[in-house]
């Protein structure tokens, strides 16, 4: 999930502190999926799926 949140990050050439204003996800938490510390919880993919206008399923979904 990690990776595919990256990629969509990149792509649009913003940083976490940017996705975690216009989300209300912290930013402590995109570090935590990046660590392996927690899962991402449905209601911070939803939000970031739509920040991004896409699925959670393009999120979550293997590359």
């Amino acid at each position: 999930m990690y990776q595919n949140y990256l990629k969509l990050r990149d792509e649009r050439k913003l940083t976490d502190y940017a996705v975690a204003k216009n989300t209300g996800v912290p930013r402590s938490t995109f570090s935590d999926w990046k660590t392996g510390r927690c899962t991402p919880k449905v209601e911070k993919l939803m939000k970031i799926a739509d920040f991004f206008g896409v699925s959670i399923d393009d999120l979550v979904r293997p590359e």
